[in-house]
């Protein structure tokens, strides 16, 4: 195995222990769009470029803006039945 290949699948694993870790559900949206960086890392070293860019499309944009609408949308309505 290339070192290159196993230091990507360490960083893939400590990114993953930090997605568990994290306890705000904000952090841990932004923490998952690391872990989907280093997963995209992965696969170019792995040489599957469409995979990666498939993956940097939904892990890094798609995924982390929805999740982080939906936080904005459930925290205004909190804000707004307690006034």
């Amino acid at each position: 195995m290339i070192p290159l290949q196993l230091v990507s699948m360490l960083l893939v694993g400590a990114a993953a222990l930090a997605v568990v870790v994290a306890r705000d559900v904000l952090r841990q949206t932004l923490v998952n769009a690391i872990y989907w960086l280093a997963l995209v890392l992965l696969f170019v070293v792995f040489q599957a470029p469409d995979v990666a860019l498939s993956a940097v499309a939904v892990g890094c944009g798609a995924f982390p803006i929805v999740i982080l609408l939906g936080l904005a949308k459930v925290r205004a309505r909190e804000h707004g039945s307690r006034e």
